[in-house]
């Protein structure tokens, strides 16, 4: 029996032994494997960071070192540090040039002559350039751009710019979606391009998706921790990554945008706002307006290189937690092409708990173009979503200045709106009243807003154009009825102002011995109203102005087109008859 047992407990020992020798040829054999795959797979990403952060006596230099370096500067090559380029061309070339705006709506002939790779100068804030960031601690991200269509010379240059510009340690991949073009140039000859750059991935889609639908696809196939959402002509300045991944990093809630500087479409040449940055709002035609940063959020921030709260976001480059993304419910994909999506997500993060940044010490320059490059047929559609699940009865003054967006199909809201209800978010007046208390609420009173029409020449309304980016640069004038709100939607408020709010808040005004009416910007709330802009619709029709006592007239100017001016009052006069409809 004894015998039996001791044979029992060597076979034991033996096969422990045996099961011992085959989990270290495992193991030797895994970490061979793993090394490979990490050092030319999927799993490469990792370990990258695994290894740059084995020694923990490297200096910053070291661990912010980006995927590629820049060349060296030639300050002679057109466009270098971000200067204007201008070109010396003969008949042939100005053609040329004048084609590529026309296709592009930006000035490519010349993009094509300046370096992919040109340095840009670093004006930001010394706060900023001298800030030290513990790259041990900051999530990795996956830059996402979307295209359709684009130049070559801009969408390389952006891609160039993100690998020279991105700590290694931190870049997980650039994810290119193709949203279905159909220039040659994009298809092997970009293939072949981005196969001798590291993570570089190329997706593309099978039929046309647009924007939104473009940028989840790369989501879907993204690796980092943070999502990063770039145009196709950005060029990103150094150091502007860590801003955004640090701020996710401490709360993955916020919605992180950097300022957007101007590349001119024409010249290149790259202005970058060195001054405090302005923020998102929007007009009631919910199209997004930059404006000024409110005295109250200044008071807030401690330093001025801390985020700054933004009641919306333009929407082509933003930073966000993808867990956090995923949680908000991403993108809205019943909106097509592109437009509107960026006031949804913002109106969204905000009434369900989280916050929306700009972060002041994080620079991306962005080619605007001379004009939208294609149509967004799609636009109205998806605003009239985005206030139909989110603002609630404050829709209403959407839809008085869009008229035939009351009348637009926008298809099954039903899924968004359950999102809403799932993340038990806010109402839309507790938006207005937390995160946007500066944006003036129209009155909007039965029978005192719409198109003003005149009687004595009926098929005029009073119209405001105003010129670009100049909103009280034109004075009011007559123009044909059209019933589309827009530049002929007026409201007479309470407090006897005439505004015009459909891009911002501005009230119409007859200077000092003047008899035209200009434009100027309008008081804010709870503060005295000028008398300059006081005006009284009186029970004859009148539109008197009591501080230069006239009346606004219609009339036929001498060369035979329609106008208005401020003449004495004259109940008799039909052209001093006027009518909201």
């Amino acid at each position: 029996m004894r015998v039996r047992w001791s044979r029992k407990l060597g076979l034991l020992a033996k096969t422990c032994l045996l099961l011992s020798l085959l989990w270290v040829a495992y193991l030797i054999l895994e970490m061979s494997t793993s090394s490979y795959q990490d050092s030319h797979g999927e799993g490469a990403g990792r370990n990258l960071l695994e290894r740059q952060f084995s020694s923990k006596t490297q200096s910053k230099e070291q661990i912010a070192q980006p995927v590629y370096q820049k060349p060296p500067p030639d300050s002679n090559a057109p466009g270098e540090w971000g200067k204007a380029a201008r070109l010396q061309l003969d008949p042939e070339q100005k053609k040329q040039e004048e084609e590529s705006i026309e296709r592009y709506a930006i000035n490519i002939h010349l993009s094509d002559k300046i370096s992919l790779h040109r340095h840009i100068v670093d004006s930001r804030m010394d706060e900023c350039r001298s800030k030290v960031f513990d790259y041990r601690k900051l999530p990795t991200t996956s830059v996402i751009i979307s295209f359709y269509n684009e130049a070559w010379s801009t969408l390389l240059r952006t891609i160039h710019s993100v690998l020279e510009t991105t700590p290694a340690v931190l870049l997980k991949e650039i994810i290119l979606v193709d949203d279905f073009s159909d220039r040659a140039y994009l298809r092997s000859q970009l293939e072949e391009y981005i196969s001798n750059l590291d993570r570089v991935r190329l997706i593309r889609t099978s039929k046309r998706e647009g924007l939104v639908r473009g940028r989840l696809i790369g989501a879907t196939y993204s690796t980092g921790d943070v999502l990063t959402f770039l145009d196709c002509h950005c060029e990103c300045v150094p150091g502007w990554i860590e801003p955004l991944l640090e701020r996710i990093g401490e709360n993955k809630t916020a919605i992180v945008c950097p300022v957007i500087d101007t590349i001119d479409w024409n010249t290149f040449e790259f202005y970058m706002q060195t001054d405090e940055p302005m923020i998102g709002g929007f007009d009631w035609r919910l199209t997004f307006q930059w404006h000024s940063v409110p005295e109250q959020e200044r008071r807030r921030r401690k330093s001025k290189i801390d985020p700054i709260r933004s009641p919306t976001m333009a929407g082509g480059l933003f930073a966000v937690s993808k867990e956090y993304f995923q949680y908000l419910g991403t993108y809205d994909m019943g909106m097509e092409v592109w437009g509107g999506e960026n006031l949804e997500l913002s109106f969204r993060v905000w009434q369900c708990g989280g916050s929306l940044e700009i972060h002041p010490c994080s620079h991306v320059g962005h080619v605007f173009p001379k004009k939208a490059p294609y149509a967004r047929p799609n636009f109205l559609q998806n605003t009239v979503r985005a206030a139909e699940v989110w603002m609630d009865d404050y829709k209403q003054h959407f839809y008085n200045r869009n008229p035939p967006a009351s009348k637009e199909k926008y298809g099954d809201i039903s899924e968004r709106k359950l999102i809403r209800e799932r993340l038990k978010c806010q109402s839309f007046e507790w938006y207005l009243k937390n995160v946007y208390p500066d944006l003036h609420v129209p009155e909007d009173r039965h029978g005192w807003h719409g198109a003003v029409r005149s009687a004595g020449i009926h098929s005029e309304c009073l119209d405001y154009n105003a010129p670009d980016h100049n909103p009280t640069g034109a004075h009011l004038s007559l123009f044909g009825c059209h019933g589309q709100g827009g530049n002929q939607y007026f409201e007479y408020t309470s407090k006897k102002e005439i505004r015009f709010n459909s891009v911002t808040e501005i009230c119409a005004e007859v200077p000092d011995r003047q008899k035209y009416i200009a434009m100027r910007y309008c008081p804010r709330d709870g503060t005295p109203v000028p008398e300059s802009i006081i005006w009284e619709f009186r029970n004859d029709g009148t539109i008197y102005h009591p501080h230069s006592n006239t009346c606004i007239t219609s009339h036929h100017t001498s060369e035979g087109r329609t106008g208005i001016e401020m003449r004495l009052c004259n109940p008799g006069d039909r052209n001093q008859i006027w009518k909201f409809e």
